[in-house]
């Protein structure tokens, strides 16, 4: 007994030793596993900030370094100068706010006219420089078919422009083949327009003494400095219509504004691919992004140029140039040349002079309309982008289209192939990385808009980041950098439970803790390599649709597929998971940021500079709506670009570290923007808020209109007016939304008026009339109406289309709208009229009846309101101040701007209206 005792007690020793050592040995083995693979949280976060850094250092290179300005001297006769050409900038902004009709613009033009016969005199001995003040009489223009005037009829009257054509003395086929390049000279009344358009003039100006300066060209340059761009695009269109000279053109070059300063960058092109093509063979410093004219196309980008009279009324191919730096000054008082950035005409000017040079030395130059021949382009369009403004990449949508084909069915065939030698852990295994691709942008998505939705709460403004655009990465980044962390990493945890319940069968045949981080290390590389599925999806849908910038998707999917099938070298089981390499990350993601890393940091600006300017109709659009296109907008830019370096994070240590530095980044920010150290506005970078003087002319038809007049205050910029008032404490301003005004192009719905001294400043010769002149029926019921702008040559004229079929505008027996050559623009007939000083002021005006008017058929039709809708809204704008307004003007803060555009009216407008049953 005592030996088998002893037996069995020898027996359980060496049990329990055996099992201890077992466990030790598993100790070992994973902390040996653990030392193996942990990744350190200060590597990480250096390599995350190093991603950064080099996103910025890429932004800073490609879109903030300058040519150096060049002297008169330094520049020579056939040089481009920039001091000369800010000399002319400085001539026009000093001439203050210039629209049409203004003493200012007649300055202004004659300024120029002086400027273009001194070319004209020094011009070389074989160029012959034409110089031509075109007076243009009247027209019309209701062809423009997308964009800010789309369903309007634009009317214009005296407008003057300066036309300049340079071509070799000793060649006549050079009349018949002309580039034009085109600006306009006017500015919105509210700014001296140094950057719009003051410096394209200064540009072109300096461009035509260049160019004549070298003989030997093919071709004609023709460049116009037209006058009513601002107001609808009118300069260019008289131009275009019944300019002798506009026949000859063969391409269309426009130079704009939506800023100042900067590298000016192509943001549209085509359709012909040849001048982009030329472009791209000649430029010193290449600027111009096709993700710019994809956005410009899809309308998220609310504006409008001259290129589009030239594309959809001459039938023209071109390019349109824009400087776009400091979005947030356009049309305001700060588009002033104290922001314009040294270099920043001498890169517009040296590129232009050597593209005009390149063109106009061509026999190549386009002979066809392209636009005009129905011919479906879509696949000779060119695909172009420029790698840190030192080199462009032109190549054309066939070619795009064959190499994205190819890629996208090579990757098919890739992942079919590796699903079906998978099997079910295979198909399980994608799936769940898909899922993680989703629940990234779910979680990044719902961080940020979280915090849209939170800051018009708690924030004096609700877009605090206009003055300040680098906030964004504290307000919206960090949150949507944690969600789509959190995101990806649920992703990868539902991954890794899944794979551990296929993988029984190789626990039998291994040590558990072996096989746990093999299956930990699989699913790392699943996550991974579910970047490639996000980007091939985007990669087929822009394929499909023909998207030009689907080039982006390209470079992202293919670049990080390359490294890990060359570094990594696993689509299959044939090889055991190892941790992935920092060199696959580094590899894979070099060429997309050098790429693409820029141009995004570029679009956060331009949209953060977009709201200041958001509300079309003040009052109309909730609060968070500009918030929630920020957000949007970063949260998927975080989701694209991340989505392969989050996936090194899952199995290292520095994740809580990301949690912490984005939090903090976050409060931070927060902290800096409630507690005012972050300024919303400042005096360079105002919000709009405008001061109109509202005279309303009310009554039933055949009385005695009544009058009432009210100081009309409101704002583009999202967010109550609350600190404003607090400088107009004694000016009587109510705010709400209590009283609509209709401004016939717009409405606001929130605001602040006072009738307080509101009636002086105008007087009654100044209050348009409309007058019925008659009625006479035949097959249709027509009305004869008189309209009297009084002393106002720019005014808007709004038509009821349920009651109005179609109309003519006659002035002194002259039509000036013909029948049928209307639109419609939420159930109004628009006329938007502009002019010079010699304009005419009344109008006839037939209207042709609807047969389903409410006024044959005795249908009440009233607004929601208690007030009929009329049958016509007309409202007429005076650039004059009056005192009360003057006085209100001056006591805002200085972080506020008037903002002016077409549709808007200027300092005092007057309401009037006829009723449908008068």
């Amino acid at each position: 007994m005592a030996r088998k005792n002893l037996n069995s007690e020898i027996e359980e020793k060496v049990e329990f030793l055996s099992k201890t050592n077992d466990e030790k040995k598993k100790k070992i083995e994973s902390k040996k596993t653990e030392t193996l693979y942990k990744r350190s949280a200060l590597v990480w976060i250096s390599l995350l900030f190093v991603f950064a850094y080099s996103s910025w250092a890429v932004h800073h290179y490609q879109f903030q370094v300058l040519p150096r300005p060049l002297s008169i001297k330094q520049a020579g006769k056939r040089g481009f100068s920039e001091e000369m050409a800010i000399k002319h900038v400085k001539s026009l902004a000093d001439f203050g706010p210039h629209p049409v009709g203004s003493d200012a613009l007649d300055l202004a033009l004659q300024y120029v006219l002086a400027e273009t016969e001194k070319i004209k005199k020094s011009a070389h001995w074989e160029v012959e420089v034409q110089v031509d003040l075109f007076h243009v009489e009247s027209g019309s223009n209701n062809d423009l078919k997308k964009g800010l005037f789309i369903g309007r009829t634009l009317v214009y009257s005296d407008l003057k422009h300066v036309v300049v054509r340079i071509l070799p003395k000793y060649s006549s086929e050079a009349e018949e083949n002309a580039i034009l390049v085109s600006s306009h000279i006017d500015t919105v009344y509210t700014t001296g327009g140094a950057g719009d358009c003051s410096s394209c003039v200064g540009v072109m100006l300096e461009l035509a003494r260049g160019v004549s300066q070298w003989g030997g060209s093919k071709n004609a340059v023709i460049f116009l400095f037209n006058t009513g761009e601002e107001e609808g695009l009118n300069g260019a269109h008289s131009f275009i219509t019944q300019h002798p000279w506009s026949s000859s053109i063969r391409l269309a070059v426009d130079l704009e504004a939506m800023g100042i300063g900067g590298k000016s960058s192509i943001f549209q092109s085509g359709p012909d691919p040849w001048a982009i093509e030329s472009f791209a063979k000649v430029a010193k410093y290449p600027a111009g992004q096709i993700i710019a004219q994809d956005l410009y196309y899809s309308g998220v980008i609310k504006s409008a140029t001259d290129f589009q009279i030239y594309q959809e009324v001459a039938g023209l191919s071109g390019l349109d140039f824009a400087f776009t730096d400091n979005g947030a000054v356009y049309h305001t008082k700060n588009d002033k040349i104290e922001l314009l950035k040294p270099g920043s005409l001498q890169h517009l000017g040296e590129n232009m002079l050597a593209f005009l040079l390149e063109t106009a030395g061509s026999s190549n130059i386009p002979k066809e309309k392209t636009v005009e021949t129905g011919k479906d382009t879509r696949e000779d369009q060119a695909i172009f982008f420029d790698i840190l403004g030192s080199y462009m990449v032109v190549y054309r949508q066939r070619l795009a289209t064959m190499l994205q084909n190819s890629v996208v069915l090579q990757s098919l065939l890739i992942w079919a192939t590796s699903v079906s030698m998978g099997g079910y852990s295979a198909a399980g295994s994608l799936g769940l990385s898909l899922l993680s691709v989703i629940l990234m942008w779910v979680f990044s998505l719902g961080f940020s808009l979280l915090v849209a939705f939170v800051l018009p709460l708690i924030c004096p403004s609700p877009a605090p980041y206009i003055a300040n655009p680098w906030v964004v990465i504290g307000l919206f980044a960090a949150p949507a950098v944690l969600g789509a962390l959190t995101g990806q990493h649920i992703g990868y945890l539902l991954l890794v439970k899944f794979l551990k319940r296929v993988s029984t069968k190789r626990e039998q045949n291994g040590s558990s803790v072996v096989q746990a981080d093999r299956i930990n290390l699989e699913a790392e590389r699943w996550i991974f390599k579910s970047g490639f599925l996000q980007w091939l999806l985007i990669l087929m849908a822009g394929n499909f649709y023909k998207i030009g910038s689907s080039y982006i998707a390209f470079l992202w999917l293919i670049s990080p597929a390359f490294a890990f099938g060359f570094l990594e070298a696993t689509l299959t089981k044939a090889r055991s998971p190892k941790p992935l390499k920092i060199a696959t990350l580094v590899l894979g993601s070099a060429l997309p940021i050098l790429i693409s890393s820029g141009t995004f940091i570029r679009l956060t600006g331009t949209i953060t500079g977009i709201i200041v300017r958001l509300e079309r109709n003040p009052g109309n659009t909730p609060e968070w709506l500009g918030n929630v296109m920020v957000a949007v907008f970063v949260a998927t830019v975080v989701c694209l670009t991340l989505v392969y370096l989050l996936s090194y994070f899952h199995l290292s240590g520095p994740k809580r570290s990301i949690v912490f530095a984005s939090l903090a980044l976050f409060g931070l920010t927060l902290a800096g923007v409630l507690a005012g150290t972050i300024p919303p506005f400042t005096e360079d970078v105002a919000r709009t808020v405008n001061v109109v003087h509202v005279v309303e002319s009310t009554g039933t038809y055949g009385d005695t209109p009544t009058q009432s007049s009210h100081i009309s205050m409101f704002s583009q910029t999202p967010g109550k007016l609350v600190k404003e008032l607090e400088h107009l404490k004694d000016e009587g301003f109510v705010c709400g939304k209590e009283k609509v005004t209709d401004f016939v192009t717009f409405t606001v719905n929130y605001g602040c008026w006072s009738s307080k001294d509101a009636e002086h400043g105008w007087s009654e010769s100044e209050i348009p009339t409309i007058e019925v002149k008659g009625n006479r029926v035949k097959d249709e019921t027509v009305t004869q109406v008189s309209i009297d702008t009084k002393f106002s040559t720019r005014w808007v004229l709004a038509i009821n289309t349920k009651e109005i079929d179609d109309f003519k505008i006659e002035v002194n027996s002259k039509e000036l709208v013909q029948i049928g050559n209307n639109g419609g623009v939420d159930g109004w007939h628009i006329i938007q009229f502009s002019g010079g000083k010699n304009s005419p002021t009344k109008f006839d005006m037939s209207l042709f009846w609807s047969q389903n008017s409410s006024r044959t058929t005795q249908t009440p039709y009233e607004d929601k309101g208690d007030r009929k809708i009329p049958l016509l809204k007309l409202r007429t704008d005076v650039n004059r101040w009056t005192r009360k307004a003057e006085r209100v003007l001056s006591k805002l803060p200085k972080w506020c701007s008037l903002f002016g555009k077409s549709t808007s009216p200027q300092a005092l407008a007057f309401l009037t209206s006829l009723p449908v049953d008068f």
